[in-house]
């Protein structure tokens, strides 16, 4: 007998901040047949992202926000099982925003790219390969457009986005100063991910030790966290330095805005340049960014943690996880028992 069953996980209410386990439910619910020009994915690994805040939020955004009773909004990766699509073959691998549920059907319209898993681990590109290393990339080099000899500070530095970051950087000759959460994430920063120079943010003396790593100033600010962080490197751009607004991890509500120093007065007298960045403005260059990861990685020089939590039920209580700083790498829902 076919088993049709769906296991899914549904958003339930809208956070007022971060989304909690309480936003979410799961549900059982039922796997339908690809119709002509569709196919099934059996999904293996899916994504906990950041950005997952945003898409759940009624507060205007890059993209409609899920609606209250569907299934999560998710990048994954997976197996097509069945195919009615002329252009996709059952046992080929894809990524695209299939959800958070086991299987999903798709036109093909929210697929990515499709995945060889002769390049690494499928997990791999969800992370490194995938949405975390393609922001990494685009966002530095296309955004910040780096020099040798500059000086690039990244926050969450130890992030799954943050700790590609410093790494490019450092393959294209600059000098890197990572600011991050906790003394390990430091070490860590230092050890595993190359930085020059690394800083807790909680240290009461973080402010002298970014002057001092920092001693020529900023010539590319990588931001991932707005608030407090931000302001102090703002202080300390140079002439014409460019800021990559990647994300605002450290605001806790949109609606209620922190105030804070303003940027204009750093921004006119130094001439520098501050622009937002979103992933999805690149989709049709992800083949680009994902090869030449691919090469570092072989030729050593670009590496990458992973934290797998096994299970869809880890999933709903998965971003709250990712905002407080608990995990230790990219973080994935591993669904499938022969992913």
């Amino acid at each position: 007998m076919k088993n049709d069953q769906n296991q899914q996980v549904i958003l339930t209410s809208r956070p007022q901040d971060i989304p909690q386990a309480e936003n979410f439910e799961l549900r059982d619910g039922q796997r339908r047949d690809p119709a002509d020009g569709e196919i099934l994915v059996r999904n293996h690994y899916l994504s906990v992202d950041p950005a997952m805040r945003g898409w759940v939020s009624d507060v205007p955004n890059y993209s409609e926000p899920v609606g209250l009773g569907d299934v999560m909004r998710s990048i994954a990766i997976g197996e097509i099982i069945e195919s009615r699509h002329p252009d996709y073959a059952v046992g080929e691998y894809v990524s695209g925003l299939f959800g958070w549920q086991e299987y999903a059907v798709t036109d093909g319209s929210d697929i990515s790219y499709r995945v060889d898993p002769a390049d690494g681990p499928l997990s791999a590109s969800l992370g490194i390969l995938g949405i975390n290393g393609i922001t990494a990339y685009f966002g530095l080099l296309d955004v910040g457009q780096p020099k040798p000899g500059d000086t690039v500070v990244v926050s969450t530095a130890a992030g799954a986005v943050g700790s590609a970051v410093g790494q490019i950087a450092k393959i294209k000759g600059c000098k890197t100063v990572g600011i991050t959460g906790s003394d390990e994430k430091v070490e860590r920063c230092r050890t595993a991910y190359g930085y020059d120079n690394a800083l807790n943010y909680k240290d009461p003396d973080w402010r002298a030790k970014l002057a001092e790593y920092c001693p020529d100033g900023v010539d590319v600010y990588y931001d991932n966290t707005a608030g407090v962080i931000s302001d102090e490197v703002h202080s300390n751009l140079t002439v014409g330095a460019r800021v990559v607004i990647c994300g605002t991890a450290s605001v806790s509500s949109w609606t209620d805005w922190p105030q804070g120093p303003r940027i204009e007065r750093h921004l006119l007298v130094k001439r520098a340049r501050m622009q937002g960045f979103v992933i999805f403005d690149y989709a049709d260059r992800y083949a680009e960014a994902r090869s030449e990861l691919a090469q570092w990685i072989r030729d050593g020089v670009l590496s990458y943690d992973e934290d797998i939590l096994d299970g869809l039920e880890h999933a709903p209580g998965a971003i709250a996880r990712l905002y407080a700083g608990a995990n230790t790498g990219k973080l994935l829902i591993r669904v499938s028992d022969d992913a």
